[in-house]
């Protein structure tokens, strides 16, 4: 049986990044061609393509992904995507985010206070936070490169 993965869209050449580019990785592709491989992308769903940058900022309400353009809080359509992505794949071995990303990233999402000073790069993004606490193993696509 093969093993299902979920891989961020961009890493499989859709061009779902924020200024309408993608991130394709022939590696990882040639690594994965014996698996399942379920796309998914949290913010091309929501905001659509090309869109502004948003970033993983911590404060009050917790940490939240507010957009760079207007300071608002996008986290809601991120989160509902994530909680309907899992429900409708509950049988994903494995999470296959692209690093950095304030939705995508494993353990590399950048996290900043409401000044923007830098908190921590080890962050997890709002979709890995969600693969993590339904106990999928998820790791960012560098590191499942090494």
């Amino acid at each position: 049986m093969k093993k299902k993965i979920a891989v961020s869209a961009c890493l499989l050449g859709e061009a779902c990044r924020y200024d309408g580019t993608d991130n394709r990785n022939e590696a990882l592709l040639t690594q994965l061609a014996d698996a399942e491989i379920i796309p998914f992308c949290p913010e091309d769903h929501a905001f659509g393509t090309p869109r502004p940058t948003m970033d993983l900022i911590t404060g009050p309400e917790g940490i939240r992904a507010v957009s760079n353009e207007t300071g608002e809080d996008l986290s809601l359509p991120v989160e509902a995507y994530a909680k309907e992505f899992f429900d409708s794949h509950p049988d994903i071995d494995l999470f296959i985010g692209k690093d950095r990303s304030p939705s995508c990233g494993v353990c590399s999402a950048r996290l900043y206070d409401a000044h923007k000073i830098l908190v921590s790069d080890t962050a997890a993004g709002l979709m890995a936070k969600e693969a993590k606490a339904r106990g999928i193993e998820a790791i960012d696509a560098e590191k499942y490169m090494r």
